[in-house]
């Protein structure tokens, strides 16, 4: 399902845990929805409905922490990366 975010971040351990946060938390939605659909009581459908929007919107700061994380590491490879392309006397320059 998320296979998109798998990255060599193995070792990140905040990487991990953005990543377990994550999958906890499309766990949670999955029960929110099915526990959505088998009430019939108007104040446990109230009461499934706050907490699946509340899910959701965990999921989406998750979803939206995950990128961030990805563009802000890959910024920082690039940075090095730049840096080992430069001609030596450009870089001593600086």
């Amino acid at each position: 399902m998320l296979r998109f975010f798998h990255t060599e971040k193995t070792n990140d351990n905040h990487y991990t845990l953005l990543m377990d946060d994550l999958r906890q938390t499309a766990q949670e939605l999955r029960d929110a929805y099915r526990n959505l659909g088998n009430v019939v009581d108007p104040d446990l459908i109230d009461c499934y409905i706050y907490e699946l929007n509340s899910v959701q919107m965990r999921y989406k700061f998750l979803l939206t922490s995950i990128k961030n994380y990805d563009s802000y590491v890959h910024a920082c490879d690039t940075k090095k990366e730049d840096s080992y392309t430069k001609n030596p006397l450009e870089v001593s320059e600086s």
